[in-house]
């Protein structure tokens, strides 16, 4: 092609990828809910997991510790720091252990009369009243008087009080200065946020606002705010998996760049063979926002590793090219290799789409997509921009000399039965599971942080994140009605100390037979003044003082009862929300525990209950979402696996050529998993996809060794195009596989195994150049 005709063509290319980049850039909206990339769930308590997991109670606390001053500081800067997120629409609630009247919706105020026990076992009777009166006489001499002081003419039995004693957590950590303390001399606070536990972003906000807020307070400076809970975590993670990236990332990049450089020795080459990628990169993304709603981080950043098979389609056009020969010629004489190669690796990418996870569904659209751009635009674009003078690598003398130690390798045909003897005895002789189902062993949280999160998670009683105590009925007021019904079970069980405690969805809201017993127990304006008058005689209040309570008691005989939805007004809606669970003709409540201690006697009420009560695990219903999301991986790879067989048997029209391509490509893959059960490491969903990812670039390797066209010259090309493949493929994976983030180091250190065994395996297994079966592609 001539000058011109190829600055035309780069120009053009170059407006396509422009048009692709403002497409993206217009309509690229990036999720962050890591539901996506779960499968669905098929039972009950899998879908339960799911919820609670991503917006559960337990999802959204963060708990807070204030150190480094004396104990009046700390309090002053507890009660700042609550006071400012009380007011930030970021946080559904807010406790350190301070009374807060706010905590009962002023609205809501009447109705703590049928929220409160008290008239369960009470009558506001003249002995009853009598008694509170004298109390709270006794209470103005107190300390306390200040605090009473407002509250007494509105409620003189305190039932407020009582209610915010109710809700505040069961297991509550020593009060000092009016607020939380720990035993480590900490100010404590139990912050629940508005954003879900799955959304990573909007907890990172969350997280930055509580930073924020603290340190905006006076006297903030020499003290120390800790956070922790589910919502810091995914703060964590975020922070260190995208630091680790772009640091491998930028290195890796750099070092691909001076390793192309040196096997090509060509700058414009370079730039030229990095369109396929770009090309590949943009409309991969492209389709992703044409056919989906939203695109997941995850997609974009595992989508750019798995186009690392991409990279080598332009690596083998640059090593395969002759002193003197058109570069449309070159190409066209190893298109049929890298299509087999393209159309494999699209083969065995379309058991993501299979597997029906949403996330997968995008990445195989993605990695499809971009595989067949890059190969395409390989084959047709990239040729008739290259530079006509190109020098020929199989004149190296370094290549001459290599690529006779390769030829000289003996090719045994026992190879592959050491290889399987090998791989069952390291299965076999392998320590722990062959599975790894737990995907807390995943986090790449420091242990020293899981430590503090149990400890502040213990001293402030925060619920369990591992069982759920399960109810089920026909609606919700059945649910409130069971939960009634459990509470002297449960409050025996908390008596021997089976568990800390447990909070149950009356402990919020009881149910409209409850309530209507309690208002029916509210006497008329006229009695109540009445007995109010002969319970104050010979006490110093005012005869006018209690006339707000007179007003409110009043107003609440006449209240419609309390239903989940109004109450889902105030500030502790979103509490009890979470707690009720409607399904398809049921209604399920949540309750959360505390230091569970025996699980048996919480077995035990459920079975009591026939089957109204149960005991979820969640650690046991997350293994087994796991083992179903693998086995349908699995089948799916199986699927994919026979019809890349029969495509490369296809296309290289004989079951002897497809051996030397198939065998290497499998033999490596069980050495694979071999090696890492041999060191110990539990398989994991990522190590999985990780060995996708390996067999794709081997199946290049053995593609490519198996082609035999006769001509010395060619067969170097062909080792200094794998060894550059290889080198470009360790160097990337080989850091991943020094990362601290478990995710990342799994899919390092399988990929830069496989690559290795694929590597070694392809050429012991290939035949002899010049003694197999010449032939022109």
């Amino acid at each position: 092609m001539s000058r011109r005709g190829q600055a035309i063509l780069l120009a053009l290319w170059l407006l396509a990828l422009a048009g692709l980049g403002a497409l993206v850039a217009q309509r690229l909206k990036v999720s962050t809910d890591l539901r996506d990339f779960m499968p669905a769930p098929t039972t009950p308590d899998q879908r339960l997991l799911m919820e609670q997991v991503g917006e559960g109670p337990g999802s959204r606390l963060l708990l807070l510790a204030v150190s480094g001053k004396s104990d009046a500081e700390l309090a002053a800067l507890s009660q700042g720091l609550a006071a400012a997120l009380r007011k930030d629409s970021r946080y559904s609630q807010v406790l350190n252990g301070s009374f807060d009247l706010a905590t009962l919706d002023e609205r809501l105020l009447p109705y703590r009369y049928l929220l409160s026990p008290t008239l369960d076992s009470e009558s506001m009777d003249e002995a009853f009243l009598a008694d509170q009166l004298q109390q709270r006489l006794d209470d103005l001499s107190s300390p306390a008087a200040s605090l009473l002081k407002g509250l007494l003419p509105r409620d003189p039995t305190l039932e407020v009080l009582k209610l915010a004693e109710r809700w505040t957590p069961p297991k509550s950590p020593e009060l000092r200065e009016g607020v939380w303390f720990s035993a480590q001399h900490e100010a404590l606070l139990l912050v629940q946020t508005h954003a879900a536990g799955f959304d990573p972003d909007a907890q990172v906000d969350a997280v930055t606002g509580i930073d924020h807020a603290f340190h905006a307070l006076s006297g903030s400076t020499g003290a120390t705010l800790t956070t922790s809970g589910p919502g810091y975590f995914s703060v964590v993670v975020s922070q260190q998996t995208r630091g680790q990236a772009e640091l491998i990332g930028n290195v890796s990049t750099v070092g691909f760049i001076l390793l192309l450089l040196l096997a090509y020795r060509s700058v414009g080459s370079l730039l030229l063979s990095a369109l396929p990628i770009a090309s590949a990169a943009l409309t991969g993304i492209a389709a992703l926002v044409l056919l989906f709603p939203q695109v997941h981080g995850i997609t974009l950043a595992f989508g750019f590793t798995l186009l690392g098979v991409a990279q080598e389609y332009p690596i083998r056009v640059l090593s395969h090219r002759r002193a003197g020969e058109d570069a449309v010629a070159s190409v066209r004489g190893l298109w049929p290799l890298l299509l087999t190669a393209i159309a494999s690796a699209c083969i065995a990418y379309l058991a993501f789409y299979a597997s029906g996870v949403n996330g997968l569904k995008q990445l195989a659209v993605f990695t499809i997509t971009g595989l067949l751009v890059a190969g395409f635009s390989t084959r047709y674009l990239l040729p008739r921009l290259l530079p006509s003078k190109v020098r020929d690598v199989a004149d190296m003398p370094w290549l001459l000399h290599a690529r006779r130690f390769v030829d000289r390798l003996p090719r045994p045909r026992w190879v592959p039965l050491l290889v399987v003897v090998a791989t069952v005895l390291m299965l076999a002789m392998a320590p722990g599971s062959f599975w790894q189902n737990n995907l807390a062993a995943l986090t790449p949280l420091p242990q020293d942080l899981l430590q503090r999160d149990a400890r502040l998670r213990e001293a402030l009683g925060a619920p369990d994140v591992r069982y759920l105590l399960i109810l089920q009925a026909a609606d919700a007021q059945g649910v409130l009605k069971l939960s009634e019904q459990i509470e002297p079970k449960v409050a025996a069980l908390v008596a021997r100390h089976a568990v800390d405690a447990v909070e149950l969805p009356s402990l919020y809201l009881p149910s409209e037979d409850t309530q209507r017993a309690r208002q029916q127990k509210l006497p008329d304006r006229t009695a109540l003044q009445r007995t109010l008058t002969e319970s104050t005689q010979g006490l110093p209040f005012r005869k006018d003082l209690f006339a707000p309570f007179l007003a409110d008691v009043e107003t609440a005989r006449s209240l419609p009862l309390l239903t989940p939805e109004i109450f889902a007004q105030s500030t502790l809606g979103q509490r009890l929300s979470a707690m009720l669970v409607a399904r398809e003709g049921h209604w399920l409540g949540l309750g959360t525990l505390s230091g569970v201690h025996d699980v048996a006697a919480l077995q035990s009420l459920a079975n009591e209950s026939g089957g109204a009560v149960r005991l979820l695990d969640l650690k046991q219903a997350s293994e087994s979402l796991v083992v179903d999301y693998r086995t349908r991986i699995l089948h799916a790879l199986l699927g994919a696996t026979l019809l890349m067989i029969l495509t490369i048997t296809f296309a290289l029209r004989s079951a002897r050529r497809a051996w030397h391509v198939l065998a290497p490509m499998t033999l490596a893959t069980f050495l694979v998993l071999a090696v890492e059960r041999a060191i110990g490491i539990e398989i994991s969903l990522f190590h999985l996809v990780a060995l996708i990812l390996a067999a794709g670039l081997g199946l290049h390797y053995a593609l490519f060794f198996e082609r035999d066209t006769g001509d010395p010259a060619e067969q170097r090309r062909t080792l200094h195009a794998t060894l550059v493949c290889v080198l470009s493929a360790l160097l990337v994976f080989g850091m991943l596989a020094w990362s601290s983030i478990p995710i990342l180091r799994a899919i390092g250190l399988t990929v830069s195994l496989g690559v290795a065994f694929h590597f070694c395996l392809s050429i012991l297994m290939a035949p002899h150049a010049g003694h197999g079966h010449a032939r022109q592609d």
